[in-house]
Order: C-alpha cells, then sequence, then structure tokens
C-alpha cells in the first residue's frame, strides 16, 4: 500500500465498507481527534472518478474529521493507506479486519459481509484463515442466510434470542412465514427455544447422534441447525423404522453371543440401575437395552432385577426365559398386516368406528390425548355465577343419565376420563357394544360438551346453529353488574335495561347509583318496573358492542366466522338427533 495525505473533499465512503449505510457514532472519537487529529491511516482505494478515493475502512474517523472542519472552518488532509483498484474482496476483509479489531460487529453485520465475500469469490476456509475464525464459526454466520429478512432483522434488534434463530434455520421458507404470523398474532402461542424445535418437528426432534445404525445407508432427510452443533432427523417414522431395526439387531447378537436373556425395554421406559443388581453372564445376568423418546439407545450388560437376586439367594429356582418363536421384525410385520387388515374392514362399519372413537375419548390411549376444558374463572364469584346457571344444571342432568348407560360411579364428575377398566379402551369399547346408536350418540354429545374450549370460535359457529337464546338460560346477576366499572359502557347498559330517558337523567350519576338502578330494573324492585329476559349485547348470539372502541374477543370471534354455517341447524342434523 502506498501511504498518502488526501484532502477531505476527495475522500468518500467505499460501497465495500461493511459499515457503509447509516450515520456512525462518533462521540467517543471526536475529543481525541480534536486534540491530536487523526493519527491512524484510513484504508482507501481509487474511485471511479480518478480525483476522488473510496474510503474502505476509517468511516467513523473520516466523520469525525468533517466535523472537527465544520467546527473550525478549516480542514486538513488525512493520513491514507491506499490499496489497488478493483479488488473487492480484498476491500472488504480490510474493512472487516479493521473494524473486528475496535468494534465488534454484530451477527448479521458480518453475515452481511461474509456473503459478500463468498460472492467475490472467497471459499468458507479462507474467510476463517483471513479473520482467525474456525470454518465452523464462518459456516455458521453463512448459515444465516437461509434465513427471511425479517428474522435477521428480529435477531439484530434482540427481539428473539440465540436458541431460537438457530432453530429456525432448521425450517423452510414457508415455515418460517408460518411462525412470523403466529409472532404477529397476540391471541396465538408462538414457541421459542427449545420448544420451537418441537414445534418444527411436530413433537420430540430426533438427533442424529441418537442413531444406532449406519448414517451412511440412511434413505431419509436430515438437517441441521445454525451453529452445526447437531443433525436431525427430518423424518421421525423413518428414523423409528431403522432405530427399530437396528435395535433388534443389538439384541440378537448378544443372544448369539451367549447371553441368557436379552430385554428390550418399552420405548421411553427407564433402566433404573437401583432396581437391580450387578451378575455376570456366567451366572445367568441379562442385558437391558433402553430407548430413549428421542431414540437414543443405551444397553446395560450383567443384571439381573433385585426380586430375581433375593430368589437366588435364597436358593429358589429361577425360570429359565423361553426365547420368543419369532424376532421382533417378525412381530412388527405381523402386526402391521393384521393392523391394515382390520383398518379396511372398519372403514366400512361406521357403527363400530363410532363406539370405538367414543371409547378412545373417554379412556385416552397412546395416540389419543383428550382434555376437558377446565372452564377457569377468574373469581370466585365467576365460578359461582356460572356454577348455579340453569344451563350447567341441564348439562350436568344429562351428564348423569350418560353415566348412568355406562355404568360409571355417579359420583364420576366428568365423563372423558372417567373409565378406569383395566383393559383401557378395549374393555370400555366391548362396554359400548350393546347400547343402541342413539344411546351412544347422548355420550357423544356429553363427550364434545366436556371438551369444547371455551371462549373460541366454536362457540360463536354453534350458538347461531343451535338457535342458542341466552334470555331463557341466563339472567344478570351481581358477579357480572359489580365488574362493569367503565363509565361510559355502564350508561349504555342502563339505557339498556331501564331506558334511555332513564340514562340521561342519571348522567352524573356514580356508578353505585347507576348500577342499583339496573338491579332494581332486573328484580322489581323499589317501584321500578321488572325487566324480563335482558341479555348484554357482548353475550348475545350474535354479540356485539356498546361503544365505538370495540376491544370485545367475542364480537372479533364472531366476525372472524360469520357466513361459515348455516343458521339455524340444518334439518339433516336434526334428524340424525
Amino acid at each position: 500500500m502506498e501511504l498518502k495525505h488526501i484532502d477531505i473533499a476527495n475522500l468518500c465512503v467505499s460501497a465495500a465498507n461493511m459499515r457503509a449505510k447509516g450515520k456512525p457514532d462518533i462521540t467517543n472519537i471526536l475529543p481525541s481527534i480534536r486534540v491530536r487529529g487523526v493519527l491512524v491511516p484510513l484504508i482507501v482505494r481509487p474511485a471511479q472518478d480518478e480525483d476522488r478515493f473510496e474510503i474502505v475502512a476509517g468511516k467513523r474517523r473520516y466523520h469525525a474529521a468533517r466535523a472537527l472542519a465544520e467546527e473550525s472552518g478549516e480542514s486538513e488532509p488525512l493520513p491514507c493507506a491506499v490499496m489497488a483498484a478493483g479488488d473487492d474482496a480484498a476491500a472488504l476483509e480490510a474493512s472487516l479486519i479493521e473494524n473486528v479489531a475496535r468494534l465488534e460487529p454484530d451477527e448479521v453485520a458480518r453475515w452481511e459481509s461474509f456473503t459478500r465475500l463468498v460472492r467475490e469469490g472467497r471459499s468458507p476456509d479462507d474467510i476463517a484463515l483471513t479473520f482467525g475464525l474456525s470454518e465452523l464459526q464462518v459456516k455458521r454466520t453463512l448459515a444465516l442466510g437461509n434465513l427471511l429478512p425479517r428474522v435477521r432483522i428480529l435477531y439484530r434488534r434482540g427481539e428473539i434470542d440465540v436458541s431460537t434463530v438457530r432453530h429456525l434455520t432448521l425450517a423452510s421458507k414457508a415455515r418460517q412465514r408460518e411462525w412470523l404470523a403466529l409472532m404477529d398474532d397476540p391471541e396465538a402461542y408462538c414457541p421459542t427455544g427449545y420448544q420451537l424445535k418441537a414445534w418444527l418437528f411436530g413433537g420430540a426432534s430426533v438427533p442424529v447422534s441418537a442413531a444406532l445404525f449406519d448414517i451412511a445407508d440412511y434413505p431419509g432427510e436430515i438437517v441441521s441447525d445454525l451453529f452445526g452443533d447437531e443433525r436431525y432427523f427430518a423424518d421421525s417414522a423413518s428414523f423409528w423404522t431403522a432405530q427399530t431395526a437396528a435395535v433388534e439387531a443389538k439384541a440378537e447378537s448378544y443372544r448369539e453371543a451367549g447371553w441368557t436373556e436379552v430385554v428390550v425395554l418399552p420405548t421411553g421406559e427407564p433402566f433404573h440401575s437401583w432396581e437391580h443388581e450387578r451378575c455376570p453372564k456366567r451366572r445367568g445376568g441379562k442385558v437391558f437395552i433402553s430407548v430413549g423418546a428421542r431414540g437414543d439407545v443405551a444397553v446395560h450388560e450383567g443384571y439381573v432385577s433385585l426380586k430375581e437376586a433375593r430368589k437366588r439367594e435364597r436358593g429358589e429356582a429361577i425360570e429359565k426365559p423361553v426365547r420368543p418363536e419369532i424376532s421382533s421384525p417378525i412381530q412388527n410385520y405381523v402386526d402391521l398386516h393384521r393392523h391394515a387388515a382390520v383398518r379396511a374392514e372398519l372403514a366400512g362399519s361406521p357403527a363400530l368406528a363410532l363406539r370405538l372413537m367414543v371409547a378412545h375419548a373417554i379412556a385416552g390411549s397412546p395416540l389419543w390425548n383428550v382434555q376437558v376444558n377446565a372452564q377457569r374463572a377468574a373469581s370466585d364469584a365467576i365460578a359461582e355465577s356460572v356454577e348455579v346457571s340453569a344451563s350447567e344444571a341441564a348439562f350436568d342432568e344429562k351428564r348423569r343419565a350418560v353415566l348412568a348407560v355406562l355404568g360409571f360411579d355417579p359420583e364420576t364428575p366428568m365423563v372423558t376420563g372417567g373409565y378406569d377398566g383395566e383393559l383401557g379402551v378395549a374393555g370400555l369399547f366391548v362396554r359400548l357394544l350393546p347400547l343402541t346408536d342413539a344411546q351412544v350418540l347422548d355420550v357423544v354429545a356429553i363427550i364434545v360438551g366436556e371438551t369444547l374450549e371455551a371462549g373460541s370460535a366454536l362457540i360463536e359457529v354453534l350458538g347461531p346453529m343451535l338457535g342458542t337464546d341466552m334470555a331463557k338460560v341466563w339472567q344478570g346477576d351481581d358477579a357480572l353488574l359489580d365488574m362493569i366499572r367503565d363509565r361510559e359502557v355502564l350508561h349504555h347498559v342502563l339505557a339498556d335495561v331501564a331506558g334511555e330517558a332513564v340514562a340521561e337523567a342519571n348522567e352524573a350519576a356514580t356508578g353505585k347509583v347507576k348500577r342499583k338502578i339496573v338491579r332494581d330494573c332486573l328484580t322489581g324492585e323499589n317501584g321500578r318496573a321488572k325487566v324480563e329476559g335482558w341479555v348484554p349485547k357482548w353475550m348475545a348470539f350474535p354479540p356485539a358492542a356498546y361503544t365505538e372502541r370495540g376491544g370485545v374477543a367475542t364480537v372479533g370471534r364472531a366476525a372472524s366466522v360469520a357466513g361459515l354455517a348455516p343458521s339455524p341447524e340444518p334439518e339433516p342434523l336434526r334428524q340424525a338427533a
């Protein structure tokens, strides 16, 4: 490089400068430049205009010198190290080297510059050598290019953490857009960190390190995260197929090696060493193979259960294990073919399928997880109001009738989850077989009612379809009136119940007075005419707001499903019921 002193007027910031955009913060260097001037040369290269030079590194010193010139009215030429013209990659490297040494750039700024270096022909290995980084560190930074621009912006601003970014690099662009939509929705749950990984994989993700089989022979897709620290199987089903076969092969190799017994524990069931005692192979020790929920396999050689160990100490005979007639792969083959045959027949027997569905919904199974709506109340007053309502009484009466039909304990609080037979779904399914279709449909109605989500759009669809009239099942109570504190809303409620003239006459009255008038109208006390069938606009079907402010969640949900379903309930559904 050639060292020159160049007039400020002949300098401009190069596009190759990693901090080319925006005006830099010069507050920390301006005092020293006022006293001593610019001591460290700027790195520049000739611009297309031969009389000017582009600043590759030293933008903050340049702007500080300009600020000083504006203050004093005088300017001194700045010391500059002049690079050869035209080498964009070298210019980028010079900018990065200087800036990394002085002010650490954020990950996204580094990604932008590294990406430009790659376009200029530099390999990740070249970049790593230049900046004293490992090749993996460079690849981690370049992997930010897999993210949508908005995700990078959120990361740069610190609105999402590094764990979230790492897992988003596993996602396709479409999946990233779905995640951003969740983030923008204030009412939606947006997974972050390790929860994001589960969301991306539809459950527990399986790391490649868990594989017992040779990855080179694996036909499925494998994805890696931003940092490359771990890789994952994109399709868990294909992983488990290969892993199950590998576990069985491992078990078979131990059997061939002469072990008395090889026990493959059910997936997810841990091996507890404190429930076993060490026992060598020659004395009948067993091999236990445990498979974790994420696919990891652990082999425990030379153990027997404490129960068996105690029997040995007492000299009792130990039943010799019988080797299964067929191996696990053959059993898997048999199970899948029989399952396929039964499923095909079941598709033509809707009455049986209905009963089986009901059995799953009540008893649950490894493939069915049904949750009862908890009806969580914000206060005791709200809970009591709902519990003593006519609607709850009617539903409870129907639920008790269904409990009797099913033969459950009449004090069981819920039909869903109320079966405790030893045979689970199978036992309950057999119990449902003698019931008529009408009885089974009654059971279905209760189960669906117990598992219907409160405060959901489904309520807004079902209410009009069923012709639900809140005036028939609800009446105003203190629990609601005591919660109405907004002055404007209370005025509208008073006008709704007592009339506009009364509301206007009491405009200046306190909230306590207005609520008293509303109570008197609803009960017919203190000389007020009793108002029958009043329902607040928020509770009606369809719901409405009292003010222009809105903000009523029920109204928003109703608007989102408007026109989605016919109203009232379609005739075919009435006939089916």
